[in-house]
């Protein structure tokens, strides 16, 4: 019989609470976060009515035209932003989202903050870090974190709760992880939102809070064209 995205997501789970174990944390101390991006409703529905509730999602559209049917036939689901927000969509994204990962700019988060009072939710928010400082990726350099989070916190307002970071593909995850985990404990942020299918429970063993899988879950992922 063929492995199910419900066989999956309890090896998964099984894994984590394993590497909770392994490296003296409280079970459940960290929070599975399953990406569903790109995978429609039908592909989602089993894993919700499997019990899982918290989901990650890259992008505001594609978010919003999935999530509100799913969240009528399935209460208590919390939806994450995992992906690039772009200031234009600051609105839909806080109606949409509970969660926001990916703060990496000013702009965005006044975007965010104005639409919060606007709409009276109070967003949970990570800073994305760019660890590897990839020209081509998301994220606040390292030298510049502990002013952007003074910033966000104490100018702009925002309930900063923790830090992001995506590790370059082609380097040890380890090192990206011990920094996020050292700066984030720098500017007294709990929470760590790392590790994906392929690194999660190495995330773990560095503190991770929050892991965002995909692939070992829902399978192989076709991206549009």
């Amino acid at each position: 019989m063929a492995e199910t995205a419900t066989d999956r997501l309890n090896q998964v789970l099984s894994d984590i609470r394993a590497a909770e174990a392994d490296n003296g944390r409280t079970e459940g101390s960290a929070t599975l976060v399953a990406v569903s991006k790109t995978f429609d409703a039908d592909d989602i529905r089993p894993v919700l009515a499997a019990g899982q509730r918290v989901f990650g999602e890259n992008r505001v559209q594609e978010a919003m035209g999935k999530w509100p049917a799913l969240r009528d036939e399935f209460p208590g689901v919390e939806l994450h932003l995992i992906g690039p927000l772009q200031s234009n969509k600051a609105k839909e994204a806080v109606a949409t989202f509970d969660v926001i990962h990916t703060i990496d700019r000013e702009k965005i988060a006044k975007a965010l903050k104005t639409e919060m009072v606007k709409q009276d939710r109070d967003l949970p928010c990570f800073i994305q870090v760019n660890t590897g400082e990839e020209s081509q990726k998301a994220g606040i350099s390292p030298a510049d974190l502990d002013a952007f989070v003074a910033k966000c916190r104490d100018d702009v307002g925002l309930n900063v709760i923790g830090l992001m970071c995506i590790p370059p593909v082609e380097e040890a995850p380890g090192p990206h992880f011990a920094l996020l985990q050292k700066m984030a404990a720098r500017n007294n942020l709990a929470q760590l939102s790392m590790g994906m299918s392929s690194d999660y429970e190495i995330a773990l063993g560095f503190g991770a809070t929050h892991v965002r899988v995909g692939s070992a879950i829902f399978g192989h992922r076709d991206y549009p064209a």
